[in-house]
């Protein structure tokens, strides 16, 4: 049954006309009247929802019952991520959906060689939204995460903490695994990872970060790739 997001109140029994981006969706679908959906706003749980009526622009359902399915992990994870290039970027939003990270704040840093800012930078937030709706409505989570404005890492690393326990993969040897560290936490606790671009922090930047209160932890001794780097992270967190 195709799962649709629907950024819109939801009550069992009335009739909604879809927004035009879920509407988009169900045309693409090819659905017609009589068709069932599941749909999910975001504020927990889904929908069970039927087509009634299919117009040129407008697609009218009528809400069903509402199901307490929650298929998110224990721990919230924040992601800072200097952002990789190319589509590496567009990859590492649906990973980490798929996996349930909570929220992604994408970074300039110095190493960084995807520049945005102005316009442009709205319209790739925007788009990297809506790669993490798609990526829920596929893998059945019910909470999109918030893909935060472009930041440089300067302003970030100034801005009130996230999370109580933060910590920034580091390429320096001698620090202690993150398997390690996540063995001494609540299962429930959330937490802040901060991953380099390619290349990875500077020794400025890492220092900078430790100052303001983030732990180093390592991944291992294999360079990762940027993008692999924080999915690692993310996996070993909310496996």
């Amino acid at each position: 049954m195709p799962r649709i997001f629907c950024p819109a109140p939801l009550t069992a029994g009335a009739e909604l006309a879809l927004p035009p981006a879920a509407a988009r969706h169900v045309q693409v679908l090819r659905l017609q009247p009589g068709a069932a959906l599941t749909l999910f706003n975001g504020d927990g749980g889904q929908w069970q929802a039927t087509i009634v009526r299919m117009g040129r622009q407008e697609v009218l359902v009528r809400i069903g019952a509402h199901e307490a399915t929650e298929r998110e992990p224990a721990r919230r994870v924040h992601l800072f991520v200097g952002m990789p290039a190319n589509d590496r970027m567009d990859w590492l939003v649906e990973k980490a959906t798929e996996l349930g990270v909570a929220a992604i704040q994408p970074l300039h840093t110095e190493r960084s060689v995807l520049r945005l800012a102005g316009e442009r930078a709205a319209k790739k937030q925007q788009h990297w939204q809506q790669v993490a709706v798609a990526a829920c409505e596929q893998c059945g989570g019910n909470r999109v995460p918030v893909i935060a404005p472009v930041a440089d890492i300067e302003a970030m690393l100034k801005a009130p903490a996230a999370t109580d326990q933060r910590f920034v993969l580091s390429l320096a040897p001698g620090h202690i695994p993150l398997s390690t560290v996540l063995g001494t936490l609540p299962a429930d606790a959330s937490l802040s990872f901060l991953s380099g671009p390619e290349g990875g922090l500077s020794e400025r930047e890492e220092t900078r970060a430790l100052d303001a209160g983030w732990q180093p932890v390592s991944l291992g001794s294999r360079v990762l790739r940027a993008e692999t780097a924080a999915l690692a992270a993310l996996v070993l967190a909310l496996g």
